[in-house]
C-alpha cells in the first residue's frame, strides 16, 4: 500500500465541513478504492470556534491558510476559501511552488488566474483538481479532460446556477413574481443575501469560461462572455413561453463557429419537450455536443455542501491513485502552454426566433409604430399580443405588448428596437429572450 496521503483543507465552510464529515463516514471505502490511506492532518478557518458539527480536535489547526499551504505536514492542499485573488490566490499559487497537489473548488480563482496556476502546476508535475468548480457533483470537468480524447466538441451548454433554476422554476409552478421567488430561495438558503452575483448571471459566466477552455482547448476568455442576468423575468414572460410551449432557462452557452468561439449567458426559452426543459428547482444540468459520440446530458445536484463535497473528494481520490513519479496530465485537457488564443466569434450572428416584451405609451398610432419599425428591418412578426392590464401590473396609461418573431438575427433585432425606443413609444427598456428549437 503506498504512502498516507496527508491533506490539509483551508475553509470550514459549508463544503470544507462536508468534506470532512464525508472524509470520517467513507474513510474505509476511500482506502479500498486508493489503495492508500488519505488522512486530513490540517485544517484552516477564518473562526476557530464556530460551530460546525465536527470533530476537529485531531487536526493541526492553522490560523493562516497560507502557512498551511506551504507547510511540510501536508502533500495535497484543498482549497475551499473562494474569491479571485486575496488569501485564495496565494494560498494556492504557494502550495503549488512549494511541491503540493491542489483541489479547489473556486470557479472564480480559476476563471481570473487559471492559465497560469496550470503552467505552474504542470511544470512541477502536479494536479490541479477542479471538478467541484463547475455543476457541483455532476463530473463535466473529468469528461471534458480525460473522457472526450478523440472527439471534437462544437457546443457546450447548460444551467450552471441553482439558485437561478429555483427561481424560474418556482415563478413557473407557483406564479410568484421574481421578487418573491428571490425571497423563498434566500429564506431556503439558496441564494445569498446579496444574489447578485448568481442572478444577474456572473457564477454561470465563471463556469462557462472553465467550460469553454476545457472543451475547445482555448486559453480562459471570460471577459469576452456576453452576460445577462434573469432579474427582469417577469410572469408575463414564463406564462407567454408556457403558451409557446417552452420554459425559460437561464443557459450558458459555449459555440465553436467558422470564425471563432461564441460565449453567452442569458435567460433562453426552450421547448419543454427537451431534456434542459425538465431540469428544474436547484438541479444543474450540461449538454456536450461532439462528432464522435453526439449529444451527451448530464445532469444532477449542482449545489450544496454533499454534491460540492463529493466532487472534492474525488478530486483527492485521483491524486491518490496517481503513482509517484507519473506524469501528470493537463490541467485543462492539452498543455497549459499550448492553449491556443481565444478568438472572438462575429457578435450576435445567432439567427432564431424571438420573444419581445414591450411597455409602451396607451395611444394612438403606438400598434402601426411598432409593426412599421419591424418591417423596415424585414423582421416578420408570427404573433403580436397586448396582454391583459390585470396580468401585467402597469400603468393605466401604459400597455404590455408582446412580439413574437420569425427567424431573424439578434443585430437586425436590436436595430429594429432602437428605432422603436427613439420613436418614444417605451415606457420601459425591452425584455428580449431567445427562442431555442435545438436543445
Amino acid at each position: 500500500m503506498s504512502e498516507a496521503l496527508r491533506i490539509g483543507i483551508a475553509g470550514l465552510g459549508t463544503v470544507g465541513s462536508a468534506v470532512v464529515r464525508l472524509f470520517v463516514e467513507k474513510a474505509e471505502m476511500l482506502i479500498r478504492q486508493c489503495r492508500c490511506p488519505l488522512q486530513i492532518v490540517a485544517v484552516s478557518a477564518r473562526h476557530r470556534r464556530r460551530e460546525r458539527n465536527i470533530n476537529l480536535d485531531s487536526f493541526i489547526w492553522y490560523d493562516n491558510p497560507e502557512e498551511l499551504a506551504a507547510s511540510a505536514d501536508i502533500n495535497v492542499f484543498i482549497e475551499l476559501i473562494g474569491g479571485e485573488s486575496g488569501s485564495a490566490y496565494r494560498a494556492v499559487k504557494l502550495a503549488l511552488e512549494a511541491g503540493r497537489h491542489v483541489v479547489t473548488a473556486n470557479k472564480a480563482l480559476l476563471a481570473h488566474h487559471g492559465v497560469e496556476l496550470a503552467q505552474l502546476a504542470e511544470s512541477k508535475g502536479l494536479l490541479l483538481n477542479f471538478e467541484a468548480a463547475v455543476a457541483g457533483g455532476i463530473p463535466v470537468i473529468k469528461i471534458l479532460r480525460e473522457s472526450l480524447s478523440g472527439s471534437k466538441t462544437s457546443r457546450v451548454y447548460g444551467i450552471l446556477n441553482g439558485t437561478c433554476n429555483y427561481i424560474l422554476t418556482q415563478m413557473e409552478e407557483k406564479e410568484l413574481s421574481f421578487q418573491e421567488c428571490l425571497k423563498n430561495a434566500q429564506d431556503l438558503g439558496y441564494a445569498e443575501a446579496d444574489p447578485s452575483f448568481d442572478i444577474e448571471g456572473n457564477d454561470t459566466a465563471h463556469k462557462l469560461a472553465l467550460l469553454t477552455s476545457l472543451a475547445f482547448g482555448t486559453v480562459i476568455s471570460l471577459d469576452n462572455i456576453y452576460v445577462e442576468g434573469i432579474r427582469n423575468i417577469s410572469l408575463v414572460d414564463i406564462r407567454t413561453a408556457d403558451e409557446l410551449g417552452c420554459r425559460i432557462k437561464l443557459l450558458g452557452v459555449a459555440v465553436k463557429t467558422n470564425t471563432g468561439i461564441e460565449q453567452r449567458v442569458h435567460p433562453i426559452m426552450v421547448p419543454t419537450s427537451s431534456a434542459i426543459a425538465q431540469v428544474k428547482g436547484v438541479t444543474n444540468a450540461v449538454a456536450i455536443e461532439t462528432d464522435l459520440l453526439g449529444e451527451l446530458f448530464l445532469s444532477g445536484a449542482g449545489a450544496g455542501g454533499n454534491a460540492t463535497a463529493s466532487a472534492v473528494i474525488a478530486d483527492i481520490a485521483d491524486i491518490a491513485k496517481s503513482h509517484p513519479g507519473f506524469q501528470h496530465g493537463p490541467v485543462f485537457g492539452i498543455p497549459a502552454n499550448t492553449l491556443k488564443p481565444y478568438t472572438k466569434s462575429k457578435t450576435r450572428a445567432h439567427t432564431g426566433g424571438y420573444f419581445i416584451r414591450l411597455s409602451v405609451q396607451d395611444r394612438i398610432g403606438t400598434f402601426s409604430s411598432l409593426t412599421k419599425r419591424m418591417a423596415e428591418n424585414d423582421i416578420s412578426l408570427e404573433s403580436i399580443v397586448q396582454r391583459p392590464a390585470a396580468e401585467t401590473q402597469t400603468m393605466h396609461e401604459s400597455k404590455t405588448v408582446v412580439l413574437i418573431t420569425h427567424q431573424t438575427t439578434e443585430a437586425t433585432l436590436r436595430k429594429a428596437l432602437t428605432a422603436i425606443t427613439q420613436d418614444g413609444n417605451l415606457i420601459d427598456k425591452a425584455q428580449m429572450i431567445r427562442i431555442e428549437r435545438y436543445c
